[in-house]
């Protein structure tokens, strides 16, 4: 399935910032067998003094912005036309829960694929037993690992209420998680934290949500703006998953990857510092269109 995405963010600023640096990891991923970025530009206004494309640790397309001269508003366009591969059906084969630590430590990689990575606290995921508690209460060590993955998303589905005005970037997944309210990256980064907790390594992907659903369908929750979601590594046999518990679905032809890291810290569409006084505000747009 073609998709064409377009992406605005603007920046306005009560008063003017004379200096700034940015990490932009806004482009679509190419990922061999499942998805392929076929064009892609990123525009920014005003033109940055500085700029540089690299890939991070994760593989991620990185655009590294600066600025050293007065500006009073930032705006970042994104235009890409990616080809997403659709999933077909898998046969649950992943391992039972009691069984998944085994074929954890054969895997003996550093590299940036590699569960090892993804087993323990990070730094916007502390591991709290909280998180704990509530996975063990909905996976048992006899479900396979899918199983166990799928319960706990369709639990923080069914308890949580998507909520745009809940929380910011900077709220502690366990503060969302007591309230119960959040946005797609709350639901993500409490999920991730319940399944490390059981053992299951979990990671985070930021990307784009189709906002056109199928004849008959709701609208998806999240469309609006990036979404986010969870890999769960599944054995040595299945590999990686990936589970959006803000709608309970497995992640398919709609989801389109931007990037992969341990929690929103490393996927974030954009990171940086300004020198500027007062306060800002943001607006953000997306449109996914399929062809």
């Amino acid at each position: 399935m073609l998709y064409d995405v377009a992406l605005e963010i603007t920046y306005d600023y009560a008063s003017p910032a004379n200096s700034g640096r940015h990490a932009l990891r806004l482009m679509p991923a190419t990922i061999p067998g499942e998805q392929r970025l076929i064009s892609g530009q990123i525009q920014l206004a005003p033109g940055p003094t500085e700029r540089h494309d690299r890939t991070d640790f994760y593989g991620n397309a990185v655009t590294d912005v600066a600025y050293r001269k007065t500006h009073s508003e930032l705006t970042f366009k994104l235009r890409a036309r990616i080809d997403r591969t659709a999933f077909a059906e898998q046969f649950d084969i992943s391992p039972p829960l009691y069984n998944l630590d085994r074929e954890l430590v054969a895997i003996q990689s550093l590299q940036p694929e590699a569960p090892v990575h993804f087993t323990s606290a990070s730094p916007r995921l502390p591991l709290d037993p909280v998180f704990a508690a509530y996975a063990e209460a909905h996976a048992n060590p006899n479900m396979s690992a899918i199983a166990a993955v799928e319960a706990i998303g369709k639990a923080l589905h069914r308890e949580m209420r998507f909520d745009a005005d809940a929380t910011t970037v900077d709220t502690p997944a366990l503060e969302a998680f007591e309230r119960r309210h959040g946005v797609c990256q709350d639901y993500s980064h409490i999920m991730i934290a319940c399944l490390r907790s059981i053992g299951i390594p979990a990671g985070y992907v930021s990307g784009f949500l189709r906002t056109i659903p199928p004849e008959g369908q709701p609208r998806l929750e999240g469309a609006d703006a990036m979404h986010a979601w969870v890999r769960a590594w599944c054995g040595i046999e299945v590999g990686w998953i990936e589970y959006d518990p803000t709608n309970a679905t497995r992640v398919g032809q709609d989801h389109i990857v931007v990037a992969r890291g341990r929690d929103y810290g490393d996927a974030a569409p954009v990171k940086g510092v300004l020198r500027t006084a007062g306060s800002q505000t943001t607006d953000h747009k997306v449109d996914v269109i399929p062809r």
